[in-house]
């Protein structure tokens, strides 16, 4: 892993955690991205080497609204960058922890993603990234 790739935040509104979070870093959202087969809305702002992704729900079935009803708004999880996802799946496995999706799937911002569960994590939801283009 080589770095910290985005914290996802799980959020009610976007238009309304987009201009929250404007003020917050003092600049706009970058980009924002639907990924459908996910069921959800995100919205990117830069900070330093590191993104905040706000992550909103586009429909009621999706993970974030799932989250958001358990658990209400916040953190849903920390991505890190990795240069060889299948090899950092293969990684991981090997040293216990357990994969949600072994194959990794699309994700926003032009990236592969795999996910490790939470109780395997001490509770954090860790999503690994890579760039298609790798």
């Amino acid at each position: 892993m080589r770095k910290i790739e985005h914290i996802g935040i799980a959020v009610k509104d976007l238009k309304t955690s987009n201009a929250l979070f404007k003020r917050l870093l003092g600049s706009e959202h970058y980009k924002e991205e639907e990924v459908a087969g996910e069921g959800v809305n995100t919205s990117f702002f830069q900070v330093g080497e590191t993104k905040i992704e706000l992550l909103e729900a586009s429909r009621e079935d999706s993970p974030i609204s799932k989250f958001i009803e358990k658990k209400s708004e916040g953190i849903h999880h920390i991505a890190f960058d990795v240069e060889d996802i299948h090899a950092e799946v293969l990684r991981l496995k090997a040293a216990g922890f357990d994969i949600l999706n072994e194959t990794p799937k699309d994700g926003a911002d032009n990236k592969l993603v795999v996910f490790l569960h939470p109780r395997s994590t001490n509770g954090v939801l860790v999503e690994l990234c890579q760039n298609k283009n790798n």
